[in-house]
């Protein structure tokens, strides 16, 4: 059994841990409400926005098509990979490098695959294996709407160049604090909805739908990018709140485990003192 000072420092340092993961688990509540709320407030507008520009673009002819829908032979990919700069939040982003991993290896097999990192952690990662031509990392420092339009104007410049031929978007949708679901969305070419010709009958368009496509298009895939971003922004919050909240709970657990170590081991000494008193005292009456 390990000595009494050996426990007494393993004690102290899990109670200095379960300390540390307790406030990050504090700080996460803290951020996760405000994100939660900002990716809640805006879904709705993001989802009628794109389904009202997909039944558009479907009702659209082929020649008079947005060249965001160019339908090209898929040789070149690119994929938005976004993570989060820090770790310490489970497995928020390891599923999504597991996902570049498998769009790699399975899906994109055989085509060029790049990457544009948005978080420290998908850079790290992905530039030890893949080309990443950008990254994004500082946009987590002031996450706005016009920060994130600019990477949305860089990829969509990437697309009508001809530079690649389809462009995903890989990040975690948040469900709630516990759950986040890997999201991997077509960004470009835009993919109309099949029967979604007719969600365009019931309105009156002025000056035209290809002018209304034009200008609302390029907004609309600046706004899908925001909510992807947004949702894994909030993921990232729950994800860390809930393993830091698992951590606080095991640590508890240890220490009690030591302290209870530690009990049974001082006990031991001291019976073990009373024993060599007692026997030491029957020696000098006998």
């Amino acid at each position: 059994m390990a000595n009494l000072k050996e426990i007494r420092n393993r004690i102290a340092s899990v109670s200095s841990t379960m300390q540390i993961t307790s406030a990050m688990k504090m700080v996460s509540a803290a951020k996760l409400k405000k994100a939660q709320d900002a990716i809640t407030a805006m879904r709705p507008y993001a989802d009628k926005l794109t389904e009202l520009l997909q039944g558009l673009s479907a009702s659209l002819d082929s020649d008079s098509g947005s060249v965001y829908a160019d339908n090209r032979e898929v040789n070149r990919v690119l994929v938005v990979a976004i993570t989060s700069n820090r770790g310490l939040a489970g497995a928020f982003n390891s599923n999504i490098l597991k996902q570049c991993t498998i769009l790699i290896n399975e899906k994109y097999a055989g085509k060029q695959v790049d990457f544009v990192a948005v978080g420290k952690k998908a850079n790290d990662f992905l530039a030890k294996k893949s080309n990443v031509i950008a990254n994004h990392s500082s946009v987590y420092d002031d996450l706005t709407f016009d920060n994130v339009s600019a990477i949305a104007e860089d990829l969509m410049e990437q697309f009508t160049l001809g530079n690649y031929d389809r462009i995903d978007i890989v990040y975690n949708k948040f469900k709630n604090a516990a759950t986040q679901i890997i999201m991997t969305e077509q960004f470009l070419p835009i993919v109309p909805v099949e029967g979604a010709e007719n969600l365009s009958s019931d309105y009156v368009f002025e000056p035209s739908k290809i002018e209304i496509i034009e200008h609302l298009i390029p907004k609309s895939l600046k706004t899908q990018l925001y909510k992807g971003i947004r949702d894994s922004f909030a993921s990232e919050h729950g994800a860390r709140m809930t393993a830091m909240h698992k951590a606080t709970d095991n640590a508890t657990d240890l220490r009690d485990q030591l302290k209870l170590s530690y009990n049974q081991a001082r006990q031991a000494a001291i019976t073990n003192e009373i024993l060599e008193i007692v026997g030491g005292a029957e020696a000098l009456n006998n």
